[in-house]
């Protein structure tokens, strides 16, 4: 049976001095959440190899953290928190913020490209659905570039990451209720987009 996150931050936390044990228990962690904090922190900045930067730098902070983390709180919310932080110092340094809009292809995570439907057996669709489906995802990202940075950013967190409104409101600082009010405008503004 899988460990959850918050076992295995305890074997982290008691193994003494984050011997063997702690090592092993925190590359699982690391290798349950990678993929999506680089995700997370690449729709941020746009760049891909300050996203690969700045996600080995989230996870080094996590490690020394580890043992101050409040085992009831969420590990994904302190996560993104984390990786969230680590971006907007990155950003400052480099003096230049440049947020990307959500056209990227998210298939393209850290290990070249493999993804969970890469492995599926052969399911290729026939060449009137792929035209039906590009048409579909290229409406839906013409829509998503009339949002804000913000809205695409809330918008990925609550859909793309399953997250809750209050886990969001922790991520990026604003009152739970304009987080939910800016989820509901921006979905409405989506779909008044693609009906027009």
């Amino acid at each position: 049976m899988e460990k959850t996150d918050l076992q295995l931050i305890e074997e982290c936390t008691y193994s003494t001095n984050y011997q063997k044990n702690g090592r092993d228990s925190f590359n699982i962690l690391v290798k349950r959440h990678v993929n999506s904090v680089y995700l997370f922190i690449f729709k941020l900045i746009g760049n891909k190899e300050d996203a690969e930067d700045i996600t080995q730098e989230t996870f080094i902070k996590v490690w020394q953290k580890l043992s101050k983390f409040d085992m009831n709180k969420n590990f994904k919310t302190w996560l993104f928190s984390i990786a969230k932080n680590t971006a907007i110092d990155k950003l400052r340094k480099k003096r230049s913020i440049n947020f990307t809009s959500l056209d990227t292809d998210e298939t393209e995570v850290l290990d070249g490209g493999s993804n969970f439907e890469s492995n599926l057996a052969d399911t290729e669709p026939l060449p009137d659905e792929i035209f039906a489906k590009k048409e579909s995802t290229d409406a839906l990202l013409k829509a998503l570039a009339q949002l804000s940075d913000n809205q695409k950013l809330i918008i990925h967190l609550h859909i793309t990451e399953d997250l809750t409104y209050e886990e969001i409101s922790e991520i990026i600082g604003s009152p739970m209720n304009t987080v939910k009010g800016q989820f509901r405008r921006s979905i409405l503004k989506l779909k008044n987009i693609l009906e027009a």
